[in-house]
């Protein structure tokens, strides 16, 4: 699977290590500690994704953290100010030991989520346990409207009707349902569809991943950066009546599009028309409204990814080692790794992310950088803004 990656951490609070809840993310300093770390649990999977940011296997991987390193791995990341636990993968179902660990976490008083594939290792026995353990939500991810589509994107016939089946058992064990879909040339047209879809299902949210080139991921099957737009201006205006919640990862530009929307129908609420201006980070802090952490995580800034072998990344889509948990404490890399400090430093990005008036509130995806120039720190390659300071640089020139 594409991998839970760095907006979805706004979705769900939590208990906060301190005694009350944490919720938005209030008082989180992410040079300290994150909102939310992703265990790839296992990179053995049954499906053969398209777009697998894990490049995913059918058998698990001998070198994979051992039980014991599991639960080591879970102190360790409770004792950062508790933040969100997601096991992922591969398909996190094919980890024997995955209840076992995750009612370990539960009761330390950890939010724990997950995000299996749609495959026979779903049973509703399997949900049922889930449900007891108190995994807060399920999530499916299911990519287009129809069979035909989602089945070639996840590589393998009948997944289609097998994630309705899955659904169906989770719905009936009236268990929070979240629905992944990743953007691609794949199902750009087919949105409308898949946003009626969602709702019929039932799920709370509506997770959209858009796609990063790294792994099984392709660049030809990215949606240009004008998609880009409309697909965030299209979300913006479905999220007023969707009778869920919606959520992006890798996606951080729609953040300032939100943002950019709400200032605009806020002053054509007054008669002024005259809104683009007016936006200012100070707007965009008091009417953020997108019910997650008002301070934005990204890569290796409020979001830390451990994978299967211990591995610690800024991100499952941003494969850069900052250090491995079986030598380091996991608060040591994230705290003291180059790649996770420099990622924490937005006024340090490169070309119009480093200039631009919301690169603390967005910052660009810093895996789509990566995975399109190479560099970390330049900019997002599939935004098509420009940043006040360079339009008024270019005025001046004329």
């Amino acid at each position: 699977m594409q991998g839970i990656g760095k907006d979805h951490p706004h979705a769900m609070g939590h208990p906060h290590g301190k005694g009350y809840p944490q919720g938005m993310g209030i008082g989180i300093d992410y040079d300290v500690n994150p909102f939310i770390v992703i265990w790839e649990v296992t990179r053995a999977c049954q499906l053969k994704c398209v777009h697998c940011r894990a490049d995913a296997q059918l058998t698990p991987d001998p070198r994979e953290l051992t039980h014991e390193e599991g639960i080591n791995l879970i102190d360790q990341i409770y004792e950062m100010d508790n933040p969100m636990l997601v096991f992922t993968g591969g398909d996190c179902m094919m980890r024997e030991d995955l209840f076992e660990l995750a009612d370990y976490a539960v009761k330390k008083g950890m939010r724990v989520s997950m995000t299996p594939s749609a495959t026979a290792n779903v049973t509703k026995e399997r949900m049922r346990r889930a449900k007891e353990v108190g995994l807060s939500r399920w999530g499916f991810s299911l990519d287009a409207p129809t069979a035909e589509i989602h089945d070639h994107f996840r590589g393998v016939p009948g997944s289609f009707d097998l994630t309705l089946e899955k659904i169906k058992y989770l719905n009936e064990l009236n268990m929070p349902l979240q629905i992944n879909t990743v953007i691609s040339r794949y199902n750009y047209d087919h949105l409308e569809e898949m946003a009626k879809l969602v709702g019929e299902l039932g799920a709370v949210m509506w997770y959209i991943f858009l796609l990063v080139p790294t792994g099984r991921g392709q660049m030809v099957a990215c949606i240009t950066p004008a998609q880009h737009e409309k697909v965030f201006r299209w979300l913006y205006q479905l999220s007023k009546t969707a009778p869920y919640d919606i959520k992006t990862t890798a996606a951080q530009h729609y953040r300032r599009v939100v943002l950019q929307e709400k200032a605009r129908d806020h002053l054509i609420e007054k008669g002024d028309i005259r809104y683009e201006d007016s936006i200012t980070t100070d707007f965009a802090s008091m009417h953020d409204g997108l019910k997650r952490a008002p301070k934005s995580v990204n890569d290796g800034n409020g979001f830390a990814f451990v994978s299967h072998i211990g591995d610690v990344m800024p991100s499952g889509l941003l494969p850069i080692v900052g250090g491995n948990i079986r030598d380091t404490p996991l608060a040591e890399i994230y705290r003291e790794s180059k790649v996770f400090k420099d990622l924490r430093q937005p006024d340090n990005y490169k070309g119009k992310c480093g200039t631009c008036e919301y690169n603390k509130i967005c910052g660009g995806s810093r895996s789509r950088t990566y995975a399109v120039t190479g560099d970390y720190l330049e900019s997002e390659p599939f935004c098509v803004y420009i940043p006040q300071a360079m339009r008024k640089k270019a005025k001046q020139s004329v």
